[in-house]
């Protein structure tokens, strides 16, 4: 795959020049067909070692001037390092942009596919960090694919900023040379143009990889999150949701044997901490800066992160492939502590007419009651539910009748953690119905992610290809 690095660009943008400039006339054919000569003698030295891929345009011009002498400098009238280097840094972090959008719809991809398979499977959920009502897998797992879809939105929103060509804009206030803009920006496979040249040039240059390091800074919070919640299991003497043990997913301790480390979630970790430090870097890089400084504009930083934000997503899809989820345990979880607790308050209300705040009374000192005394939701005794109720019921509203009105049956049914999943009424909810809905939009989206992504990558092959074939025939 060929190396799309600086010196990559400044060729094309060496190569529309010649291609363009000689079609409109400010590029005698004689010197056009010099330079290109020229050209093709510089790429082919470059392509051969990598030590003579020059990065900036003060060293790459010096190579082409020795294949050939300083008459096709005549090529550089009208143009600058400054729009050259912003064109390539806009180039590059385009595909560095691309290639975060295609790692980020792979791992929607494998998130809906996990979705899909773990439907029926019922988990607790914490808020606070304690274990707060029973919901599904699933549900949890599309939760993060809606979060990840704002991200793959942000992306497009922010191609659409990032795909126009600086070049034509020079130093930052544009030429005496009738260049032909839009050219330049179709050949090098922008969308359009860059249109005011002092912010093509000054301003865009520190503003979009800003932009870009927060949409990666939220794809990493998003995925940070995900593997707090599965690290909490590890803590776990019997979990319900591992890694698959062994290859690059676990390893044994060196002293423990019983250990079984999390290397995959480690490392995943560890990239988007990285992704993290070096996303706040560009803040502190480009605020309180003059116009035209050199600090935002470093390549290597912005390739750098780029890069960081690409591994990041790989090893996090890594990690979704190799997830064990244990259905039945994380019920068992579930059975053995009162997450299913406020079920009871809504039936009390919903189907008895009680006061929700009185209900709500009720269903907590139930739970005061078996904690204190080692009882689980399923064993609960209904003697000791009818007791508490008349006692709530004397207290706080004694207008009403103090004898339980919900049967036995019913109250075992509201502490059953899959009937309160099939139950829920709420549209967006975690009932099967709510979740084939979903899953039905997330799947369009992923669809739709996917056509977007090819979409822009066969723009810039197609017109790279293009002009690779008008640049060949010159000389012929």
């Amino acid at each position: 795959m060929t190396l799309r690095d600086e010196f990559f660009w400044l060729s094309k943008i060496n190569q529309a020049t010649i291609v363009i400039n000689s079609k409109q006339g400010l590029l005698p054919e004689p010197i056009a067909i010099e330079a290109a000569k020229a050209l093709r003698e510089v790429i082919a030295d470059g392509d051969k070692d990598p030590a003579l891929r020059p990065k900036t345009y003060i060293t790459f011009e010096p190579k082409m001037i020795a294949k050939s002498g300083p008459e096709i400098t005549i090529m550089h009238a009208g143009r600058s390092s400054q729009d050259m280097h912003a064109t390539y840094r806009a180039a590059i972090l385009r595909d560095e942009t691309l290639k975060v959008a295609e790692g980020l719809a792979k791992v929607m991809k494998t998130m809906e596919a996990l979705a899909v398979k773990h439907r029926d499977v019922v988990l607790p959920s914490y808020t606070n960090g304690v274990a707060a009502q029973p919901n599904s897998y699933s549900h949890y797992l599309t939760a993060f694919l809606y979060a990840f879809s704002r991200d793959f939105s942000r992306i497009e929103e922010f191609y659409d900023r990032l795909n126009l060509c600086p070049m034509g804009s020079t130093v930052l206030n544009g030429t005496c040379w009738p260049l032909n803009r839009e050219a330049m920006a179709e050949h090098l496979g922008f969308a359009g143009i860059a249109y005011n040249a002092f912010d093509a040039t000054q301003v865009a240059q520190s503003d979009l990889p800003v932009e870009f390091s927060s949409i990666v800074s939220s794809i990493a919070i998003h995925i940070t999150s995900f593997l707090t919640d599965l690290m909490v299991q590890y803590a776990q003497p019997r979990p319900w949701i591992l890694l698959q043990e062994g290859g690059d997913n676990t390893y044994v301790s060196s002293a423990m044997p019983q250990k079984r480390n999390p290397g995959l979630v480690n490392n995943c970790r560890t990239e988007a901490g990285e992704v993290l430090g070096q996303a706040h870097a560009y803040l502190f890089r480009a605020h309180n800066l003059e116009t035209g400084m050199i600090d935002p504009k470093n390549q290597k930083f912005h390739s750098a992160l780029g890069a960081r934000a690409a591994n990041m997503l790989a090893l996090f899809n890594k990690v979704l492939n190799a997830l064990v989820i244990n259905k039945e345990r994380a019920l068992e979880e579930l059975n053995s502590d009162w997450t299913a607790s406020q079920e009871v308050a809504d039936a009390l209300m919903h189907e008895y007419g009680l006061p929700f705040r009185v209900g709500h009374h009720v269903a907590s000192q139930m739970v005061s009651y078996a904690r204190a005394n080692n009882i689980l939701p399923l064993d609960f005794p209904y003697d000791q539910l009818k007791r508490i109720y008349a006692e709530v019921i004397t207290k706080e509203y004694p207008s009403a009748n103090p004898e339980l009105p919900m049967p036995l049956e019913r109250f075992r049914a509201t502490l059953d953690p899959v009937a309160i999943i099939n139950n829920r009424k709420t549209v967006g909810g975690p009932q099967p119905a709510e979740i084939e809905k979903m899953l039905a939009v997330l799947h369009e989206r992923n669809k739709q992610h996917t056509k977007w992504l090819e979409k822009q990558a066969n723009q810039i092959t197609n017109s790279l290809q293009n002009l690779e074939s008008e640049f060949n025939k010159i000389g012929e």
